[in-house]
């Protein structure tokens, strides 16, 4: 799957709530073609690293460059 949202490098974005955890926002580090890795920047998983898929994405919350 290509990135559906053409994610960069330091871009947050909304991670939709799933199992126990709820939305989040997840700082972008890097962008696969399925996924992406990078750090929870607010809720319980603050300061976790993860790889969320695209179809965990909400949408973008703000982009790296402004």
């Amino acid at each position: 799957m290509d990135d559906p949202f053409n994610l960069r490098e330091d871009d947050v974005v909304v991670i939709r709530a799933f199992d126990d955890w709820p939305e989040h926002l997840f700082q972008v580090w890097e962008v696969y073609d399925d996924g992406i890795t990078g750090y929870s920047i607010t809720g319980p998983l603050e300061g976790v690293y993860g790889e969320p898929a695209f179809d965990l994405i909400l949408r973008v919350h703000s982009r790296a460059d402004g």
